[in-house]
């Protein structure tokens, strides 16, 4: 996935959240293995940035590393210094969105509402993540799809996995971030390679 404005599609994107920076490269190269282009680093995991970093460094040459849960302009520039290529948060905070453009950064904002996703575009987001998923459901965001600009990208998180993500794909996302259905504190590396497997192979088949 490139960082640029212009990208319109993501793919699919793993949240580590809980992982810690012993065992974040062994389950990171697990994930390049089965595809995964894309690998986000929750900000409130044991010691994140030192996680971010041990993985920038391990796979950053083939796959997109970026922090997660990132809430305030510190989080941005310390995010980035650690090796961060995006910045995710669960809300639209355009001093957050800002900051990452700037930084050349690509933003994923959450959002829960129409109003919230416009907010984030007009502070320069061209990704969104529908966050919690669940409840805005696909129809709304198909909805969500009809009204904001053709270049924007809706992404689910929360409530996404093996049941639902082909729905989601045939439902017109530019990529889901899969978290407890792909990774939970301690999982293995290959565990959590077999699970990638069988979300990549879904997503694949059913990606517009």
């Amino acid at each position: 996935m490139s960082t640029s404005a212009t990208t319109t599609t993501t793919g699919l994107i793993a949240i580590l959240r809980g992982i810690t920076p012993e065992e974040v490269v062994a389950v990171g190269s697990a994930l390049v293995d089965a595809g995964f282009t894309t690998i986000e680093v929750p900000l409130n995991s044991p010691q994140p940035f030192e996680s971010i970093e041990r993985l920038a460094t391990a796979v950053g040459d083939v796959c997109v590393v970026g922090a997660g849960t990132v809430l305030t302009v510190d989080d941005v520039i310390r995010s980035e210094a650690a090796g961060s290529r995006i910045i995710v948060s669960p809300n639209s905070d355009v001093e957050v969105i800002g900051a990452a453009v700037a930084r050349n950064l690509h933003p994923y904002p959450g959002a829960a509402t129409p109003t919230e996703a416009f907010t984030a575009v007009g502070a320069g987001a061209r990704s969104i993540k529908l966050f919690p998923a669940d409840s805005v459901g696909t129809a709304g965001m198909r909805a969500w799809r009809a009204v904001l600009p053709a270049e924007v990208e809706l992404l689910p998180v929360g409530g996404v996995d093996r049941t639902n993500l082909a729905e989601w794909a045939a439902a017109g996302a530019g990529g889901a971030g899969l978290g407890t259905c792909l990774y939970r504190p301690g999982d293995s590396a290959g565990i959590v390679r077999d699970r990638a497997h069988t979300l990549m192979n879904i997503w694949s088949a059913d990606a517009a």
